[in-house]
C-alpha cells in the first residue's frame, strides 16, 4: 500500500477483522480523497460499524493495512484520534450540560487555546441560532438542534476527517437536508466526510458510495455510475439488489 498520504485522507488495503471464526470485515480495500464525501452503506450485520471502529483507531485489525490522515491504524492510533472528528447516532453530547458547557468541554479535550474556544464558540452559537439557548441544558433541546450542535462540536477543532455514524436518524426530512448543508460547508473547508446512513436518498449527496454485504465491499462508485451499472434510477434499488443476497444478521 502506498504511504505517501498526500492525496488520500483514508487508504485501506485488505482490512480485516475476525472475532474467533467469524469474519466481520473481510479484506476490504478502498481509498477516500481529501475533501470527499464518502458514503459507507450496508445492511445491519454488513460490518460497516466494525470497519469504522478500525479506521478511528478504536479496534485493532486482524489483518490488512490502513492509513487515516496519513497515520497507521495499528501503530499510530493516538495520532488518528487527534486528527479526526466523530459523531455517533446518539450525538455524543452531555445532556446535563448546557450548550456552552458542551462546546467548551469538547474543545478542551482537543487542547484548543481558551481564547480560540471563546471566539469560535460565540461564532458557532450565533451561526446555529442558539443564542437564547446557550445557557440551557442540551437535554431540553429539540432533536434537530442537538444534531446540528453535535456535528459542529465534532468539527470544532478543524479535523482532517470527520466520521459520522448514522447522524440523521430520527429527524424529519427538512432537518436532514439542513444537516447536509453543514456537511457541505465542512467539505468546503477541506474536511473529508466519512458517513454511514440508512437513508438511501442521502447516498445521492455523496461523491462516492461503497456498499458492504457480508463483510465485503460489494460495490463502490459514484451514485450515478452505480445506478447505471445496476440499471435503475434510485440508490434504493441498487442497495436492495445487493443486500438481498446477504447471508448474515447483525454484526
Amino acid at each position: 500500500m502506498s504511504t505517501t498520504g498526500t492525496t488520500y485522507a483514508i487508504q485501506a488495503e485488505g482490512l480485516t477483522k475476525r472475532f474467533g471464526a467469524f469474519i466481520a470485515v473481510n479484506a476490504i480495500s478502498f481509498q477516500v480523497g481529501q475533501g470527499e464525501i464518502f458514503g459507507f452503506l450496508g445492511a445491519n450485520g454488513a460490518g460497516k460499524t466494525t470497519a469504522m471502529r478500525m479506521l478511528c483507531g478504536l479496534s485493532r485489525p486482524s489483518a490488512g493495512q490502513a492509513r487515516v490522515a496519513g497515520f497507521d491504524v495499528r501503530t499510530q492510533t493516538e495520532d488518528i484520534k487527534r486528527s479526526i472528528g466523530y459523531m455517533s447516532q446518539k450525538f455524543s453530547l452531555y445532556e446535563d450540560l448546557t450548550v456552552t458547557e458542551n462546546i467548551d468541554f469538547f474543545a478542551g479535550i482537543y487542547g484548543l487555546p481558551k481564547e480560540r474556544i471563546r471566539r469560535q464558540r460565540d461564532e458557532l452559537i450565533g451561526k446555529l441560532g442558539l443564542g437564547k439557548e446557550a445557557d440551557k441544558l442540551v437535554g431540553g433541546l429539540p432533536l434537530g438542534w442537538k444534531q446540528k450542535l453535535a456535528f459542529s462540536v465534532a468539527v470544532f477543532h478543524g479535523p482532517r476527517i470527520v466520521f459520522l455514524d448514522e447522524p440523521t436518524g430520527g429527524v424529519d426530512p427538512v432537518t436532514r437536508r439542513q444537516f447536509w448543508d453543514l456537511i457541505y460547508e465542512a467539505t468546503g473547508q477541506g474536511i473529508t466526510v466519512f458517513v454511514t446512513t440508512h437513508y438511501l436518498d442521502e447516498a445521492e449527496y455523496c461523491d462516492r458510495v461503497s456498499i458492504m454485504v457480508d463483510g465485503r465491499i460489494a460495490a463502490l462508485d459514484t451514485p450515478a455510475a452505480l445506478k447505471k451499472q445496476f440499471g435503475t434510477d434510485s440508490m434504493d434499488a441498487v442497495f436492495y439488489q445487493l443486500a438481498r443476497g446477504a447471508k448474515r444478521g447483525d454484526a
